[in-house]
């Protein structure tokens, strides 16, 4: 537990020295887990996503209730024994116990579904509690009373998870997991997918690629060069309302340079993995390709819906979130949530330079990890 603080503190993106924002997501993550509870109830075995939703969901009211400790510099294994403890040995806590999760867990019996909601319910209550005190200034100066308040929420949390037959301990290594994914201390890029592969079935490390758009036949569509040569189909927008899709192969050369993967650029470029029969059927092949394209329309979607993300620095987590689900099972699984944000960031930066231009050389280092545009 306290290697658990010391290390989900370094994750903290929260504004300093407040305590609104870790009080407004604790109490929005104990919402999320009673919204999948409604959600299993409302769809029964059709929601197949639960049991993963709720250790996601509980993880993620653990790092809250961790902020909240650290910024009142409470130590979260000290509010730990105090859950099991009453008013007449409230102080009789071990300050060298350097237990785990697992520790304070008494049993990981799933209970009835009843007895579940009751104990959620309980949770939500114990944060709508602090959440009152907050407002109305009783904690804003009294430390004390803030521990109390968590010592209360950190009973109802395990209460909970053992309810729900879910082990904090992972709950915890799950959370650190995602949010080193999202956040990492240090930016460090996997290996390319294809470093191993020999060097005609690998993706070229720099090259450029020129958009041009062109009118035939009372239509408009773009196409790419690359040294000259006309690289894949005329694009159009496949669209009755015209949104300048068709210049989205940016974004297949952003995932190239910031994930190390593309397999619509592969397929372009003819560099298809034949030497190993595994790779080129399930990493190359039509399957990937479409999960590729999947991803590029899904987010060209919420990319609309943002101005094309224009003057954003992050994208949101439940996008990326999706992004990972859906290309569980291939290569680029290995690469974190940082980089599909970059790749996403930087895709629509040159997207709407094209969108301005019209036209443009787009060129990509995937050594430096670089995607720049000329306008020509």
């Amino acid at each position: 537990m306290n290697e658990y603080q010391r290390v989900s503190r370094l994750t903290d993106r929260m504004p300093v020295n407040n305590l609104d924002m870790p009080l407004l997501g604790l109490f929005g993550e104990i919402g999320s887990l009673l919204s999948e509870l409604k959600k299993k109830q409302r769809d029964q075995r059709a929601y197949i996503k639960y049991d993963d939703a709720v250790l996601e969901e509980l993880g993620d009211v653990l790092w809250y209730l961790s902020q909240l400790a650290s910024r009142a510099d409470l130590s979260l294994q000290v509010l730990a024994q105090r859950s099991f403890r009453e008013l007449r040995d409230w102080d009789e806590v071990d300050a060298t116990f350097h237990g785990t999760f697992g520790d304070i867990q008494s049993a990981h019996d799933a209970k009835a579904a009843a007895e579940y909601e009751r104990r959620l319910v309980t949770l939500a209550g114990r944060a709508g509690d602090l959440m009152n005190d907050f407002g109305s200034g009783r904690i804003t100066a009294n430390r004390d009373a803030l521990s109390a308040h968590l010592v209360e929420i950190f009973r109802a949390l395990i209460a909970a998870a053992e309810a729900a037959d879910v082990a904090l301990d992972e709950a915890a290594r799950r959370n650190l997991e995602k949010t080193f994914s999202r956040w990492p201390a240090q930016e460090c890029y996997p290996p390319l997918v294809d470093s191993e592969m020999i060097e005609i079935e690998r993706l070229p490390r720099q090259f450029s690629m020129y958009f041009e758009e062109h009118e035939a036949a009372g239509k408009t569509y773009v196409i790419q060069k690359c040294n000259g040569i006309i690289v894949g189909d005329r694009l159009t927008d496949n669209k009755s309302e015209k949104d300048d899709y068709r210049f989205h192969d940016v974004f297949h050369i952003s995932y190239a340079v910031f994930l190390g993967w593309s397999p619509v650029l592969r397929a372009l470029f003819r560099l298809k993995r034949k030497s190993d029969a595994n790779l080129d059927e399930n990493q190359d092949g039509a399957r990937a390709i479409l999960i590729e394209e999947g991803v590029s329309t899904f987010i060209f979607g919420r990319g609309q819906q943002l101005n094309l993300y224009e003057g954003l620095d992050q994208v949101d987590y439940s996008l990326l979130k999706s992004i990972r689900d859906f290309t569980k099972g291939f290569e680029v699984q290995v690469c974190g949530l940082w980089q599909w944000e970059k790749s996403i960031l930087n895709g629509f930066r040159v997207f709407r330079e094209l969108k301005r231009h019209r036209r443009g050389m787009v060129t990509a280092d995937l050594m430096a990890r670089t995607l720049t545009f000329t306008h020509r």
